[in-house]
């Protein structure tokens, strides 16, 4: 067979006498076309055929630099050899394993070269290839170049990777959300017109904009200026968010989160040391207590029931604060509008349905704070670490971890950015079991659901149901997984290597940013999205009116009541104003609607008005909050006596902890929100995963509530 083997690698790896094994005196050497820097290349015999040998310029990186890294990156991407043989050094892989990762990035055919083995054994470091060959997906064979030793093992496993003709998936590395979203948005430009098509995968180009690579800055200019203009608006906005955020800039991110990469693979047992070494990095002194096999978990969970206790302790006075606010608008409202449409639109459709969104800002506010903190200080990343040894038994990849975590593992994420995280999977199935249970999370469209059954009937244990209402979230979806990857998603499982990035301390303004970011998303969401379904549901509520002989016979009744003197005239007026509410909402289209399904819902506690915010719950889960605030204010005559939700729910003869526990369980199984199916399909690539998750989560979700609410009664929670 005829193949060109390019040999790349660190200076003193011992690249050249390695190429010097191989081509022995049939070897020239020339200088790069236009530069100065010189290259090498010989012929080598191998089993009858023969192969080009080209020995690149020893480098540390495939950033464009200097000259010689220039002159490798221009070759691996111009000349496209069949097979990239990367040597490095074993006895300093972590240095070394720096340019392999790039070198996965590009997409090149690789085979790792693991060099210098007995120079690395004297120094009490065992290196195991065929572990380190399983995490990174490519050959690694063991060599000793000056002695000849691994020589044709070698060969024959560059010309495998030749005759495969199908490439290398390029390595996917998850850089933050921040970065990770700004590659996203470049790659699909890059992808659409085809830019740079032959400088490598378009997510490589991204990459090299946000490290400001100088050489594919000057052809992207040249090709697509306009597009390149673009993309450089991209890096630059991303460039100042990360400045003002972590005080860092995107290049240095990149490299923080590849050695992170690397240090988390030989924490696999890849490097094993005769000799205790004297000098440990901080961030390992660290990981030794926090990723231990059994504190490490522990600690987990006291992190986690910590974060609640500080949510619920600091955010009660506030959310009382903003709960009297719209309180004191509807008020308001009531007092200047006129009797009419109008005056029901503002104060229930508008001030209680979105106002009972809002209320609970403080509460979500100091929950992205806490992740923040978190995210920032790269604890976030020991908890995937911990994580992977359950997800694997579940048949879930360490990298779902993160996903699941975005998603609102810890309770106030989002599953649409949850979703997008699974393209970080190789494998198809675990990429797609991640997709469809990814929605199972706690995301902060629920959270104003679960404040405020907890706030109504479980106010003496908040941080212990919200603690418990995690794990049940997270045991949920672990199950479902297992059960889809048992089923219609069979396949087997693809090794786990997760980044560990250097532990921070998060800066206060980049706390700040971070946490206003996400809690003005939320915000925005209540005022465009969720006042939106919000009107609509009112409409819905609202009409048609009730007919002129019903209407009629509520006026006789409160004719009959003030023409009497009774005492108790105002609590019959409130009565009979409190029966025409519930009769004009029983008669609305969303009346009906919940009516017909209680005949279903009532084996899980939901009456027909808790069906109709569930309806709701289908748009967005926060209006499940404030639909149920609407239906219940319809019924409201007296604005100074009306309470909260919460209260009013704890004081209704239709609710109990059974109901609220059953409502709990529904909230977090049942189906996606609209934007989150919408992202499923396109991630899925299918619309039936779009209604599979839909159909499948909902089933889920109900068969859980009635097993709740039925056991519930039975015990005597009602």
């Amino acid at each position: 067979m005829q193949a060109t083997i390019a040999l790349a690698g660190n200076p003193n790896s011992g690249k050249t006498t390695l190429f010097n094994a191989l081509t022995g005196a049939r070897q020239h050497v020339g200088n790069y076309p236009g530069v100065t820097v010189e290259t090498k290349e010989g012929v080598c015999s191998h089993r009858g055929g023969e192969l080009r040998i080209v020995d690149l310029p020893g480098t540390y990186s495939l950033t464009a630099y200097s000259m010689e890294e220039i002159v490798t990156r221009d070759f691996l991407t111009g000349r496209k050899p069949d097979v990239v043989i990367d040597v490095v050094d074993a006895s300093n892989l972590e240095r070394n394993l720096f340019l392999a990762v790039q070198l996965m990035e590009m997409g090149a055919p690789l085979v790792l070269c693991l060099n210098m083995v007995d120079a690395a054994r004297n120094r009490g470091i065992e290196v195991d290839a065929g572990a380190l060959s399983t995490l990174l997906g490519v050959e690694v064979v063991p060599t000793v170049a000056r002695t000849g030793k691994g020589r044709e093992a070698l060969l024959d496993a560059a010309v495998r990777k030749a005759q495969d003709g199908t490439g290398s998936e390029p390595l996917v590395i998850s850089y933050g959300n921040d970065l990770d979203e700004a590659i996203a948005s470049m790659q699909d430009r890059i992808r659409s017109r085809a830019f740079l098509a032959g400088a490598g995968p378009a997510r490589w180009i991204a990459l090299k904009y946000l490290e400001e690579d100088a050489e594919i800055l000057g052809k992207g200019d040249a090709a697509d200026p306009e597009l390149s203009a673009s993309l450089r608006e991209v890096v630059r906005k991303v460039s100042l968010h990360i400045a003002r955020t972590l005080d860092t800039e995107p290049e240095a991110l990149i490299s923080d989160q590849r050695y992170g990469y690397i240090h988390a693979l030989l924490r696999e047992g890849i490097v094993r040391r005769q000799h205790d070494e004297n000098r440990m990095y901080v961030s390992d002194r660290i990981d030794r207590f926090l990723t231990h096999r059994l504190l490490g978990p522990l600690v987990m969970l006291v992190v986690v029931m910590g974060l609640y206790r500080f949510m619920f302790t600091y955010s009660e006075r506030p959310v009382e604060w903003v709960e009297g606010i719209f309180a004191w608008l509807g008020r308001l409202a009531s007092a200047h509008l006129p009797e009419g449409m109008l005056r029901s639109l503002v104060v229930s459709g508008v001030i209680d349905g979105v106002g009972g969104v809002l209320s609970f800002v403080p509460l979500i506010l100091l929950m992205f704070f806490g992740i923040a903190f978190l995210e920032d200080s790269g604890y976030l990343a020991r908890v995937a670490f911990m994580l992977d040894r359950v997800f694997r038994i579940f048949g879930l990849h360490g990298n779902s971890v993160m996903a699941f975590i975005v998603a609102g593992g810890i309770a106030g994420g989002c599953a649409v950015p949850g979703v997008m995280a699974a393209r970080t999977l190789r494998s198809p199935r675990e990429r797609l079991a991640t997709i469809l249970t990814v929605p199972f999370m706690n995301c902060g469209a629920k959270l104003p659901v679960f404040a405020v059954l907890i706030a109504a009937f479980f106010a003496e244990a908040r941080e212990t149901v919200m603690f418990a209402i995690t794990l049940i979230s997270w045991a949920g979806a672990l199950l479902a997984a297992k059960l889809l990857r048992s089923t219609v998603i069979r396949g087997p499982a693809t090794p786990f290597v997760m980044e560990l990035p250097p532990y921070r301390v998060p800066t206060l303004r980049g706390l700040l940013i971070h946490t206003w970011e996400r809690t003005w998303q939320y915000i925005k969401k209540a005022g465009t999205v969720i006042l939106a379904i919000a009107i609509v549901l009112w409409a819905m509520m609202t009409f048609p009116a009730l007919s002129d002989s019903h209407s009629e016979r509520f006026e006789r009744e409160r004719a009959v009541i003030l023409a009497s003197a009774s005492t108790e005239r105002a609590g019959e007026l409130e009565a009979v104003a409190r029966a025409e509410a519930e009769a004009g909402l029983r008669h609305s289209v969303a009346g009906r609607i919940g009516g017909a399904l209680e005949r279903v819902t009532r084996w899980a506690g939901f009456d027909w008005r808790t069906n109709i915010a569930l309806l709701g719950g289908f748009g967005a889960k926060e209006v499940v909050v404030s639909t149920l605030g609407t239906a219940y204010s319809l019924g409201e005559v007296d604005p100074e006596r009306s309470g909260g939700l919460a209260e009013t729910l704890a004081t209704n003869p239709g609710w109990n902890r059974a109901v609220a526990w059953s409502l709990i369980i529904f909230t977090i199984f049942y189906a996606p929100c609209s934007v989150t199916v919408v992202c499923i399909v396109r991630e899925a690539g299918s619309w039936k995963w779009g209604a599979f998750s839909v159909l499948f989560n909902t089933a889920v979700a109900f068969a859980l509530a009635v097993i709740v609410y039925q056991a519930g009664m039975a015990l005597g929670a009602g």
